[in-house]
C-alpha cells in the first residue's frame, strides 16, 4: 500500500513509566479517546487509538508492558503531527492532574513522542 491508502506510518507513542498499572493504561486510553478534537479525528478517520506491546528501537518485545499509540491514518499525516502531539501531550497531562486528584499515590510519569510506525 501507497501512504494514503490507508497506511499508519507516522503516529504519537505515551509511554507510562514502570509504576503504571493496567487499569492506569486503560484508562488514559479511555481519556484519550474523550477528549473533544482526538474524538472528532477517530470519528473522521484520521486516527486510530490503540493498546499496543512495548517495544524498544528495534521492535522487538519489551516484556509485559503496553504503550498507547495515537496512529495518524492517511496522506495528510504531516499537516496535522505538530498540532495533534501537542493535544496528546495536553490531554496526558490533563489525565495525570486527574489521577491526582482521584486516586491515593502519584501519577505515573508519561513520555509523549512522535514515531514512524507500520499498522500492520
Amino acid at each position: 500500500m501507497a501512504e494514503g491508502d490507508g497506511v499508519a506510518n507516522q503516529g504519537i507513542r505515551i509511554r507510562l513509566d514502570d509504576t503504571a498499572s493496567t487499569s492506569d493504561i486503560g484508562a488514559l486510553r479511555k481519556w484519550l479517546e474523550r477528549e473533544k478534537p482526538l474524538d472528532e479525528r477517530v470519528r473522521a478517520g484520521d486516527l486510530r487509538i490503540q493498546e499496543r506491546p512495548r517495544t524498544d528501537e528495534s521492535g522487538a518485545p519489551m516484556g509485559l508492558g503496553m504503550d498507547i499509540v495515537v496512529l495518524i491514518v492517511g496522506a495528510g499525516a504531516g499537516a496535522i503531527a505538530t498540532e495533534l502531539l501537542d493535544q496528546v501531550k495536553r490531554a496526558v497531562s490533563a489525565w495525570r492532574a486527574n489521577r491526582r486528584d482521584v486516586e491515593d499515590g502519584d501519577p505515573p510519569e508519561g513520555r509523549v513522542e512522535s514515531v514512524h510506525l507500520d499498522d500492520r
